[in-house]
């Protein structure tokens, strides 16, 4: 292959030694050159890699060049004989497929992680409560699955790609994209901190909640500050005999409180409370917070009397006894890992749109939720399935990967199965925010009932499980 280039006046043909483009620079005088790759990935979190590496093994893209840009250095690898991590996802169906169409779950299986056989939830103002889990346990609820044990599969994968490059320490410092306006050129420009810059058909933004591509994209954003945190840690449980296949959360005045289990005798906290009660949580010595969270699950709060005659009255009309005596209790945690315990922000944010001529967005940087329903990276890991299968389709027929026509399809996948997730579980957010009776009582009446009624509780269930 030749590029052309001008010497001494002349245009003579040269040997293309790299895929490179030249662009002006802002004053006109000297050029630049950014090498260019089709697409470009920014952020190397689990949905960046994961989309990377999806790309990487369809075979549509095989002569396509992907750039993966990480601000953090390069992954140290992990280690599965070594201590359970406080960072962990609830990873759905779903995802698992995803995981096995691009060949990583053979190596998460081949580390380690836990089956959830059946999830919990339960009210702290009265006795209302359901349990989940799939007809006659017949597939699991959940894997819980380390952070870095999934970017460390992934990026196994990653190793083994020709044409997908990763680039760490890599930040982001500014974004130019072709908007429909801008006839002048079809290709999206970024810039690196280090001066280093980059064309690409499309330019993917995996950068998270605060996106610098979502912000140039110019797209309205809707955010709440919930003025809450999380509180991850990782636990020690007693010696009781069980497999530790139950994952519980009580709803807390303050917030959800959940136990995921990691093994027969660990289990992984994520506790979302208000800003000053977390930061005490986090200062408190270790045996007086595992005294503070066993007393979570087991307190009795003071209850609302009307909620619990409506609870009695509705399980005595489907012929069930007190849903109390369905209650079965978390393992007693006996100890927290020294230097587990770490506290993140809540919020809620959601694009008003995905995508641009030559730009899409998924994971963190096109919607944010709260962590109770263990959510948030199966809708990253949905984005990467929606976005790949449209960009193989658009590509298959001869279209520019950055062609808006054929994003919007995307788009519209997305938002056709995100928005009713993250409304619910905003919703479940706001519920159970308050200590208002009749707030009580109706999320009890509604948690019981769906308790009761197999068809609404498996619609609940299918949505969890993807």
């Amino acid at each position: 292959m030749f590029v052309l280039l001008r010497r001494n006046g002349v245009l003579a043909a040269t040997p293309k030694l790299c895929r490179i483009s030249t662009r002006l620079l802002s004053s006109g005088t000297a050029t630049d050159r950014s090498e260019h790759f089709d697409i470009i990935i920014g952020g190397g979190g689990l949905v960046g890699t994961t989309l990377a590496a999806a790309l990487a093994k369809n075979a549509t893209f095989a002569t396509k060049r992907v750039l993966l840009l990480e601000g953090a250095p390069e992954f140290k690898g992990f280690n599965a004989s070594g201590p359970y991590q406080n960072r962990v996802s609830a990873i759905n169906k779903n995802s698992i497929e995803l995981f096995k169409s691009i060949e990583v779950w053979p190596l998460i299986e081949a580390a380690r992680f836990k089956s959830v056989k059946q999830m919990q939830v339960w009210e702290s103002h009265s006795d209302a409560l359901i349990h989940f889990q799939d007809n006659n346990f017949a597939s699991d609820v959940a894997c819980i699955i380390e952070n870095d044990l999934i970017l460390d599969a992934v990026y196994t994968r990653l190793k083994e790609a020709t044409n997908v490059q990763v680039l760490n320490k890599a930040r982001i410092e500014s974004v130019r994209l072709p908007k429909d306006a801008q006839a002048n050129t079809n290709t999206s420009e970024l810039k690196l901190q280090d001066g280093r810059s980059f064309t690409c058909d499309l330019l993917i933004g995996a950068d998270g909640a605060n996106s610098i591509v979502r912000k140039e994209m110019g797209v309205d954003v809707f955010s709440l500050n919930y003025e809450r945190m999380g509180l991850v840690a990782t636990l020690d449980l007693s010696d009781d005999g069980g497999d530790n296949s139950v994952a519980f959360q009580r709803f807390l005045p303050n917030g959800p409180v959940a136990l995921l289990p990691l093994s027969p005798k660990q289990s992984s906290l994520v506790w979302s409370t208000s800003v000053s009660h977390a930061k005490q949580l986090q200062a408190l010595p270790p045996a007086e917070f595992v005294d503070a969270l066993n007393e979570a699950f087991c307190r009795q709060y003071p209850r609302v009397e009307l909620a619990d005659k409506a609870l009695q009255a509705l399980n005595a009309f489907f012929g069930h006894t007190s849903a109390q005596n369905q209650l079965q209790y978390p393992p007693r945690v006996t100890g927290v890992q020294t230097g587990s315990r770490a506290t993140f922000p809540l919020g809620f944010l959601h694009a008003s749109s995905y995508v641009t001529s030559g730009a899409a967005l998924v994971g963190d940087a096109a919607h944010r939720v709260h962590p109770l329903a263990g959510q948030g990276v199966n809708l990253g890991f949905s984005d990467v399935r929606y976005l790949v299968d449209t960009l193989a389709t658009a590509a298959y027929a001869g279209f520019k990967l950055g062609d808006k026509q054929h994003l919007l399809k995307y788009e519209r996948q997305c938002l056709t199965k995100n928005v009713p997730i993250m409304i619910g579980v905003h919703g479940l957010h706001t519920l159970y925010s308050t200590e208002f009776s009749p707030v009580v009582l109706l999320r009890s009446l509604g948690l019981q009932l769906t308790q009761n009624l197999p068809p609404i509780k498996n619609m609940f269930m299918r949505g969890a499980m993807g």
